[in-house]
């Protein structure tokens, strides 16, 4: 993993709801001990799982989490932020919130983040990767936990505003999204900034 051996920790950072008109932003890091290799090797790209697949390697993750083999941390960011400061700014933000909840020792890790994602300056060893989701196994780690715990929030959201199908296009803007916004208006967790 990119001359990991030298460092104590290997992070991956991910995000997911860059996209989608309604919904949170969300960026996950996720850390692993340079020793690490368990499932590292069989890791595939989030969105080329299925949701059951995903959800599958989400509880495989939560495991090795719960024996202290990996450790993450999220960092959502609100549709109330994202039209507040923009998109540039709400990643920089979630990123740094993200890598800050992990306590890593900066000289002693490697930060190894998703295309169009900086680390704050402090992490003087990080490396954006073009398609790292699907090239770098700890960042495709840190994909799935982002991509599951985006989606369990938008499925809870669903049950707050029933008319929209949150619980099937996760606020991504579907043939269907559109439709039931021209049906029923927009709703408080809709990207005021993407649509109006």
């Amino acid at each position: 993993m990119n001359g990991s051996s030298a460092f104590r920790y290997v992070v991956g950072v991910d995000e997911v709801g860059r996209g989608p008109i309604a919904g949170p932003l969300a960026v996950c890091a996720l850390k692993v001990d340079r020793n690490f290799s368990r499932i590292l090797g069989e890791i595939k790209d989030s969105k080329k799982l299925s949701a059951a697949a995903r959800e599958r390697w989400f509880g495989r993750i939560m495991a090795l989490a719960a024996e202290g083999a990996v450790s993450y941390a999220l960092s959502f960011i609100s549709v109330f932020s994202l039209d507040k400061i923009g998109m540039r700014a709400a990643l920089r933000l979630a990123v740094s919130r993200a890598l800050g909840r992990l306590r890593l020792p900066p000289a002693e890790s490697l930060v190894l983040l998703d295309g169009g994602l900086s680390a704050p300056r402090r992490f003087i060893y990080q490396e954006t990767v073009v398609k790292g989701d699907e090239t770098i196994p700890v960042i495709a780690l840190a994909s799935i936990v982002a991509k599951v715990r985006r989606d369990r929030r938008m499925a809870a959201v669903a049950k707050r505003y029933p008319l929209y199908g949150f619980e099937r296009h996760k606020g991504y803007g579907t043939k269907e999204h559109y439709a039931r916004i021209s049906l029923h208006g927009i709703c408080p967790i809709h990207r005021r900034s993407f649509l109006l």
